[in-house]
Parts: C-alpha cells; structure tokens; sequence
C-alpha cells in the first residue's frame, strides 16, 4: 500500500500538472508518513541529497553556458561551420548539426544549443528556401549534441544518482565519441533529405575563410578544452574546472570578444541562478523518493522481474532502453536520471554492462525524450523559433529519430564506442 501511495500520488500529481520536484516531494513525505516514520528522516534526506560536493559543479557549468550563450561564442561558432560545411547540398543543415557538436561541447544543455543556434539559423533557413520543418527538427535533434559531448551537468547527475563511485571526468571522456557519431548520423539524415529535396547549395568559402573562422572562434572552443583537461589531467576537481571555466568565459567574452553587456551578464546571472534553484530543489526531493524506492526493494523487485522474463542480456537491455525512451516522453530529463539511475543500473551492471557505459546509453535515450512529444523541451523551444505547429514537426521528424536510435543501439551494444576513450586515458 505504500508503495502504491508513493507511485500513484507521484503520477497524479504530475498528471495534473504539479512540477516534477514538488510532486517526487510530496509522494515521498506521504509516503514516509503512511508508514509511519519521522518526517523529520525525510526532511533530512533532502537536506541530503543537495549537500554532495560534486553538485557545486552544476552552477558554474550552467552559468559558463549562459555566458557563451549571450557573450556571442554560438555566432562564432556557426560562422566556423557554415564557412567549413555549408558548401554541401542543403549545407544549412550539416551547419546546424556542425554547430550544435561544437556549442554542445561549450554549453552543456540541450536547451540551450536550441535556444542559441536556432534562434540564428532557423530564420536563416527559411529565408533561404528551406522546409521550416526540416529547420526546425535539425535543429532540435542535433540539440542532443549538449548532453553527450563534455562538459554535461546531466552527467554529474548521473554520478551523484549513482552514488558517486565513478569519476565524472571519465564519464565525460565517454560520450565524446557516441556523440560525434550521433552527429555524424544526423549529418547523413540531414544530407540525404536536403538532396530529396533539392535544397541549395552555397559556395566554397575557401581555406582563407574557414582559418580566420577558426581563429575567431578558438577562444571560446577553449573553454571546453579547459573544463574537460583540467579535470582529467588532475590539475582540478571538477567542481574546480566548472568555476575556472565560468571566470575564463567572462573574460573572453567580455575582454576579447567584448560582445558581453552589463544587461547580458544580468540575464544569465539571473537564468543561471533560476535554472540551479529548479535542480537542486529536484536533487534533494528525488533524494527522499528513491529513499522510499530503496525501501520498498523496488530495483530488486524491478530486476527479479526483468530476468523473468528473459535471461538473455541483449532483451533486457532492449526493454531496458524502451522503458528508458517512454519515460523520456513524458517526465523531465534531471528527475529520470535521479530516479532510473538507482533502479536499473544495478541491473545493467549484473549483466555485465560497465557503470559508465550505461551512464551513456542512459543519457542518449532521454535525451532522445528531450525531441519527442508530449514532454520534450526542445522540441517546444524549436517549433516556438520556428514558428511551426508541433504536429506538422513530427510528421517529418522520424528519419532524424531513426539516426538516433541507430546510435543509441551501437552505443547499447558496442562498449567500445563509450568506453575506449576513458580506458584509454585511465590506462
């Protein structure tokens, strides 16, 4: 019964709209007091859940993506990729799957690649004889770009989920190679429909131009470089490399670029802030529920039931990665990641996948939920750029869907896509 209380009460609260955080919250507190325990124990518990050092991390990656947002970093970037890619049929689009690896790898969030590039493409787009849909879906599935490839404040929460036994620097060396193959798939998908569809061409800007774009843009492609190798040469704690590259964003964007205003500064600020309170608040309440989870023994009752049915590995991960993909639906990104991390990893793990393979796979599959109707975030920022009705998005969005489920099943059974790199480095 308490179970059915702590799930049914979690479900109808989000069903009639009560944001995810205070609905995981909720259900946990009724929970804890149908069973009778001290609320202060789930008080406490959320308390908990927010004071892990690696989640100071989370604040400076956030604020170092809104600088490079309004500081002019993605308007660089996107000059790189037009100068070095839009050459190609329907060049406008490898461009916008281009720009969204190298923003991706700089902002760390979906959302905001969508907000940044599309807001500067999809015009462009349009005014260049494009689909608006076709815009807009390229722009939002490439999106996913921001969670895969480093640095990815999604993928510390994985590691606090996961109770914070692997490094975050080996997590991040794992997604760069699924995510450059994603992109890479989305490029063939987007090249393929612009030739379909006879989109133009632009010329060959030249070697000269693609250099001064390159050089123009490197100050800011630095700024990953600095968050990711100062983490994993050791010179800094994560958290360490998260503030050092939020200073490092500031100066160039308000030294060397000098595109940064007083008002810019401001509104990421305040963002920044807004965006830490919304995470922190579902950290420390995801903290009580998958308490209550634990208590219930819900992942040894979810894995008893998953052997049940098949004892075969690769079934397993497949309804692994379909319940992963519905979820993704339907629930925000941060709340599955801190609720599904505890449940399933124990079972991948007995199955012989490796934590931090799973940790990607995990981050492909609801990522993919980011882009799908009725809950998918980029998917509603980038058809409100566009201008274009969700239903008629979807309609054309599947061959996009296609590339990513293909990556995502190479990623599922291919280990050595996300694990030779942190192998590698670790020797």
């Amino acid at each position: 019964m308490g179970l059915a209380i702590l799930l049914g009460l979690f479900a109808l609260l989000t069903f009639v709209g009560v944001p995810v955080a205070f609905a995981l919250g909720m259900a946990a507190i009724s929970a804890f007091f149908y069973e009778g325990l001290p609320l202060m124990i789930g008080f406490q518990r959320i308390v908990a859940g927010t004071s892990t050092f690696s989640l100071l991390a989370i604040p400076f990656f956030i604020f170092a993506g809104e600088l490079m947002l309004h500081g002019g970093i993605a308007a660089r970037l996107i000059r790189l990729a037009s100068s070095a890619v839009g050459w190609m049929r329907g060049g406008l689009g490898q461009v916008n799957v281009f720009s969204s690896m190298l923003f991706g790898g700089i902002s760390g969030s979906a959302v905001a690649d969508v907000s940044a590039l599309g807001s500067l493409l999809i015009p462009v787009m349009k005014e260049k004889g494009y689909d608006d849909a076709y815009a807009v879906n390229v722009t939002v599935t490439s999106s996913i770009a921001g969670i895969m490839i480093p640095p990815s404040h999604n993928m510390i929460l994985y590691v606090v989920a996961a109770g914070g036994g692997m490094s975050v620097a080996s997590l991040f060396m794992a997604g760069i190679v699924p995510g450059i193959l994603m992109c890479v798939l989305l490029g063939c998908v987007a090249r393929w429909m612009a030739i379909r569809n006879n989109y133009p061409t632009e010329p060959f800007a030249g070697l000269k131009v693609i250099f001064i774009a390159f050089l123009a843009s490197f100050p800011g492609l630095i700024t990953a470089i600095i968050v990711v190798g100062g983490a994993l040469s050791g010179v800094f704690t994560v958290t360490e490399s998260g503030a050092i590259g939020a200073i490092y964003a500031v100066l160039i964007t308000a030294l060397v670029y000098r595109s940064l205003t007083l008002r810019d500064f401001w509104v990421a600020v305040i963002r920044s802030v807004r965006t830490t309170g919304m995470v922190m608040i579902l950290v420390g309440c995801a903290s009580a529920f998958g308490y209550m989870l634990a208590l219930y023994e819900v992942p040894k009752v979810l894995a008893a039931g998953l052997t049940a049915i098949s004892d075969n590995p690769i079934i397993i991960f497949l309804m692994m990665n379909l319940i992963l993909l519905l979820l993704g639906m339907i629930m925000d990104m941060a709340a599955l990641i801190l609720i599904c991390t505890p449940i399933f990893l124990p079972v991948a793990v007995s199955l012989g996948m490796d934590p931090i393979q799973f940790g990607i796979m995990l981050m492909m599959n609801l990522g993919l939920g980011l882009c799908t109707p009725p809950v998918g975030g980029c998917l509603f920022v980038g058809c409100a750029i566009g201008e274009v009705p969700i239903q008629r998005a979807v309609k054309s969005i599947w061959p996009f869907y296609l590339a990513i489920l293909s990556a995502l099943i190479l990623v599922t059974f291919v280990p050595a896509i996300s694990m030779t790199l942190p192998n590698w480095i670790s020797g």
